[in-house]
């Protein structure tokens, strides 16, 4: 998951909440809680050009914390809202 370039599905929406964010998919209609706000940065700053590992990097996200965005972003692919 490291070395993957991944981006936002172009028919998911995030709608910015306290907690972090909703994350909706226009096509199959999927709702996810996006609970952390470094989450939704992560997701946010995913462009297709850059790995998730320099993705991390730049957003600061501290490597001790790294396998657990991989899960996340991992669940989000998944789901169809990362690709």
């Amino acid at each position: 998951m490291l070395d993957a370039t991944l981006t936002m599905h172009p028919q998911v929406a995030l709608r910015p909440e306290p907690f972090g964010a909703l994350a909706y998919h226009y096509g199959n209609r999927k709702l996810i809680f996006l609970k952390h706000p470094d989450v939704v940065r992560v997701v946010e700053s995913l462009d297709g050009t850059a790995t998730v590992a320099e993705t991390l990097a730049a957003c600061d996200i501290d490597e001790a914390r790294w396998p657990s965005f991989e899960q996340a972003l991992t669940n989000l692919q998944t789901s169809e809202m990362l690709q």
